[in-house]
């Protein structure tokens, strides 16, 4: 309820909003209050993230596609600037800053996970920045899933996300496959918005299952698609895209 109310008060683009209910619940509001038009999609099973989210394209009908967690606080319209940097062709995916309720950055933009980045982030706990500053990852390897915009076409031309991740891991795969494909990765450094993480995997068991597998997914088929990303790269770099 609190983002749609964001959404009302900061956005002056047209909106559609797929709402998608993962487990039988009744919402607290209603959805024709707002401006914009809210479809409710209710789940007979519970579906992952990629599931979901490509479950909601499907709904779709406009020219952009927006993945957004509810979670997320809006404070100032996003879009115009980020519709701007995602004018460009060669353009794949941008996201916002994204910051915590205290202002501080978050390790939305990081870079692509081997095994031994994975061994030494286990090994010293807690949260690492990979772009610590935000105007420093402009072009970070990936972008995290709780906010990312697409032009539809491009995310048709991509097939979506990868449904074999239940939970986590499937924004990587994406932001790759992207790359592989020949497209850039964008982060706005200054189009913040807010996001209070709530790492249920340091929590839960079910999560952390659920992020274990897709950590294990990932190192599988990572080494094909790493190949075909460094092979979209040295034939950039012999014919670079115009920027």
């Amino acid at each position: 309820m609190n983002l749609l109310r964001d959404l009302e008060r900061c956005c002056s683009v047209p909106l559609e909003v797929i709402l998608t209910l993962n487990v039988p619940e009744t919402l607290p509001f209603d959805p024709g209050v707002f401006s914009f038009p809210v479809k409710v999609v209710h789940n007979a099973v519970l579906k992952g993230f990629g599931a979901n989210h490509n479950a909601a394209f499907r709904e779709a009908r406009g020219e952009y596609f927006c993945v957004l967690n509810p979670d997320i606080r809006i404070t100032e319209d996003p879009y115009p600037g980020l519709f701007e940097h995602l004018s460009g062709e060669d353009i794949g995916v941008v996201a916002p800053a994204v910051v915590n309720p205290a202002g501080a950055l978050e390790d939305s933009a990081r870079r692509f996970p081997t095994v031994w980045t994975l061994i030494r982030k286990a090994c010293a706990g807690g949260t690492q920045i990979d772009y610590p500053v935000a105007d420093a990852g402009m072009e970070p390897d990936w972008v995290a899933g709780m906010f990312l915009l697409f032009r539809s076409s491009v995310f048709r031309r991509m097939k979506g996300f990868d449904e074999g991740y239940f939970l986590y891991y499937e924004d990587v795969d994406l932001c790759m496959r992207l790359r592989a494909a020949g497209y850039r990765v964008l982060r706005v450094p200054d189009v913040p918005v807010v996001h209070d993480a709530r790492r249920e995997s340091r929590r839960n068991l079910r999560y952390l299952s659920w992020h274990v597998r897709s950590v294990v997914r990932y190192l599988l088929i990572t080494r094909y698609r790493g190949r075909a990303y460094l092979a979209s790269q040295r034939a950039s770099a012999r014919s670079p895209v115009p920027r």
